[in-house]
């Protein structure tokens, strides 16, 4: 099976072999500007093998290719946009399970593809296009990307470094023996902090479900509170995303991650502030830019569709609810090594444990279900349901969502696996599944 959609390619079995892999590495040369490409990965086992055919379908074609082996895709980005590269690759399935692997693809500005530019890369795979060998180019190693990821990161001017590193913040970290497992301990202790880790081996030994879910998070809990530990962090496998768990054992929930993150930076400005976020990201963000006389702007779910609109609106911080932040200026992209620096910031600005900090916060309670896409009409879905809703303000821009004061319900196909997404939020949990079983309801 091979998944396309504006987050690149996915694959398993048979279909996402190293033929096509040399395909979309040709597509991609032929679409670039000349210059060299950067290449990464994350922990997956396969991922070795496939990062080496893609590097050499590019050697082949003249290409100099920079290898940072396995490291978080962010710092892929990162390095994209600080150096002249034409492009970037990163080998990654995301939060897909282990026997997943697929295909990221980066602008020379270290962005991922637009839309319409995906669409032409898939064009040109399909177009079997046939390539004549140039002088090969060079293939060579950088072992340093971490460290200049984890510098620039540590230095940020929206942060106070010192006050955090004055604190000494026990920290757990677990990030799924993925790709953040050296580059967040890294960080954290360049930040002064007592570091713990689980599941940082770098193995690609998934010793959990990869996707930094509450329920997924027990061991990191049991380890936050069985080493009196301030704060516990996780990621996924590629290491763009970050959930939290608190001081207590809680989890925070990958939706706060961001809220807790642009708190911290809205209460340090001073000044009034678009955050762009994406439709399917709780209203908690919303109510909370409120107190700081900010607004919050909306984009389709997709990281890229986050970034464009934040680049429209000259925007200087945005993310998903995913546990995805990204900060304009460390780039333009979701990063978990971000995203944890800004929430220890955010604790460097008062004695409450992040307990009371996140408590502090609107509270609202988000339902995530999903249902497979083969068996239903989307278009009959989506009539049905503006006949359930017709109170509802509506936004059509990916899906559709139907939205009140306090509550929304969002319905759309996931741009990474083959199904319908059904989220909703509300006040409490039993109003956000509510509104699920009436959309289930018209669908069953």
């Amino acid at each position: 099976m091979i998944i396309r959609s504006i987050s690149g390619v996915r694959g398993t079995g048979p279909e996402f072999n190293l033929e096509a892999i040399q395909k979309y590495a040709q597509a991609f040369h032929t679409m670039q500007k000349e210059g060299v490409f950067i290449l990464g990965r994350d922990t997956r086992p396969s991922g070795e093998e496939f990062l080496e055919i893609f590097a050499q379908a590019l050697v082949l074609q003249g290409r100099d290719v920079i290898n940072l082996d396995i490291v978080p895709t962010p710092t892929v980005q990162f390095m994209v946009e600080n150096t002249d590269a034409a492009g970037g690759i990163i080998i990654t399935a995301s939060h897909n399970p282990i026997e997943w692997n697929g295909l990221k693809f980066v602008r020379s500005d270290g962005t991922f593809l637009h839309p319409g530019e995906c669409e032409e890369l898939f064009n040109l795979v399909d177009s079997d296009i046939s390539l004549s060998e140039n002088e090969p180019g060079l293939h060579y190693p950088d072992v340093n990307a971490i460290q200049k990821h984890v510098i620039r990161v540590a230095n940020l001017s929206c942060i106070k470094q010192n006050e955090i590193r004055k604190r000494n913040y026990k920290v757990v970290v677990d990030a799924v023996n993925g790709a953040a497992s050296h580059a967040l301990p890294v960080l954290l202790e360049a930040l002064g902090c007592d570091v713990i880790k689980i599941y940082c081996e770098g193995n690609g030994d998934f010793a959990r479900k990869p996707e930094p879910l509450p329920e997924n998070l027990n061991d990191l809990c049991r380890a936050v509170v069985e080493n009196n530990a301030d704060v516990g962090f996780a990621s996924d496998p590629d290491g763009d995303r970050l959930s939290v768990v608190l001081e207590d054992g809680r989890t925070a929930g990958d939706e706060y991650t961001l809220v807790l993150a642009a708190e911290g930076y809205l209460q340090s400005s001073g000044q009034s502030e678009v955050l762009v976020t994406n439709l399917s990201t709780t209203i908690a963000l919303d109510k909370m830019a409120e107190k700081y006389n900010s607004t919050v702007e909306r984009s389709a779910v997709g990281e890229i569709n986050v970034v464009q609109k934040m680049v429209e609106l000259s925007s200087n911080l945005g993310g998903e609810g995913n546990g995805g932040v990204i900060l304009k200026e460390a780039h333009l992209g979701r990063d978990s090594l971000v995203a944890a620096a800004m929430i220890l910031h955010r604790m460097a600005l008062t004695e409450e444990p992040i307990s009371s900090i996140l408590d502090a916060l609107p509270q609202f309670r988000i339902v995530k279900d999903k249902i497979e896409i083969d068996s239903i009409d989307k278009a009959d879905v989506f009539k049905k349901a503006r006949e359930l809703f017709p109170d509802a303000n509506i936004n059509e821009v990916d899906g559709i969502k139907f939205s009140w004061e306090d509550r929304w319900i969002h319905l759309r196909t996931s741009n990474t696996e083959p199904i319908m997404r059904i989220y909703a939020e509300g006040i409490t949990k039993d109003n956000a599944q509510l509104l699920v079983d009436k959309v289930k309801g018209i669908i069953n």
